[in-house]
């Protein structure tokens, strides 16, 4: 499992990560706080708070280097 930061501060930004995580055949949660969302459910997104970083957990090891690269509009370093 490889966590990373992610922003996800407007609605246009959710809408695309949820499009882009959609694609991959692996499972992804975010985690805010002690909530833990299935990071492709664009209704559990929305329950979050969204004014602060959230961490990302890819559960794939294989394919993390391609997940990252095509979610790195959304990470924060």
């Amino acid at each position: 499992m490889k966590t990373v930061k992610i922003s996800l501060n407007s609605i246009d930004k959710v809408k695309s990560f949820v499009n882009e995580v959609t694609k991959f055949d692996t499972d992804f949660d975010l985690v805010s706080g002690r909530y833990v969302i299935d990071a492709k459910s664009i209704m559990g997104i929305f329950s979050l708070d969204l004014s602060r970083p959230i961490d990302l957990n890819i559960h794939n090891e294989e394919n993390v280097n391609e997940i990252l690269e095509k979610l790195s509009p959304y990470i924060v370093e």
